[in-house]
């Protein structure tokens, strides 16, 4: 596809800045990663609201560039050679936009692949496991009469905060001084599990002093008070 309206999303989700990023998303731990990311580097974009409750999520359109059906993903209308590239998946997104822009990515290209890897981490870990404790703790899980499939995932989410933890000990961020896509990844979904999962208590996060330093931090840094919040919700 060599132009932006070739893409069958824009038919839903029309351009106003079709010169800018489209991004398409819902504020949730994957999708604030990316609102988060384009607000830090200041990469112009247009961002496209995709409501769950009315299962845009599912529509041919929003298929037709992500296949998974997942928020969140964006075209980038001046990708490489400056055609038009589509991608989904968090992850592989703030590697582009780290790419793209120049930002939040160490040049050392040693730093650069233990920020990748701290990146897997959240992927891998972080993300599946906090959000099965916020299914079990908040949502349809809760009514489970068996608690078994609940503690299992409280124990793996409080083992992987050990670790968070231990990373983050005399460091500012979790490589180190530099603010990174690292950073950017796994957050959203710590203030996500202690917050909006009301898993404070459950994981006994007060014991992770260190976490709770950075997520604080985190959390005071402009372009993420206003990512956590684009999309707007409707």
């Amino acid at each position: 596809m060599t132009a932006l309206t070739d893409f069958p999303i824009t038919q839903k989700w029309p351009a106003q800045h079709p010169e800018r990023i489209q991004l398409y998303s819902l504020p949730t731990p994957n999708g604030v990663k990316v609102s988060i990311m384009l607000e830090e580097t200041g990469l112009s974009y247009e961002p496209h609201l995709v409501r769950f409750d009315a299962n845009d999520q599912m529509s041919p359109e929003f298929v037709s560039l992500n296949p998974n059906n997942k928020i969140p993903a964006i075209i980038d209308p001046n990708g490489p050679n400056g055609t038009p590239l589509p991608l989904f998946e968090s992850g592989a997104i703030l590697v582009y936009l780290a790419a793209k822009s120049g930002q939040l990515m160490p040049e050392d290209i040693a730093k650069r692949y233990e920020t990748l890897q701290w990146l897997m981490f959240q992927m891998g870990g972080i993300g599946p496991m906090f959000g099965q404790v916020g299914f079990f703790n908040k949502f349809a899980g809760k009514e489970f009469e068996d608690k078994r499939p609940r503690a299992r995932y409280v124990a793996e989410s409080k083992r992987l905060l050990t670790v968070l933890d231990r990373q983050l000990d005399e460091r500012e961020w979790i490589i180190g001084d530099e603010y990174t896509i690292a950073d950017i990844s796994i957050f959203p979904w710590v203030r996500n599990l202690v917050g909006f999962y009301e898993a404070r208590e459950l994981v006994d996060f007060h014991e992770f002093k260190n976490v709770e330093r950075a997520l604080d931090a985190f959390l005071q840094r402009p372009a993420v008070i206003r990512g956590l919040d684009i999309p707007k919700r409707g």
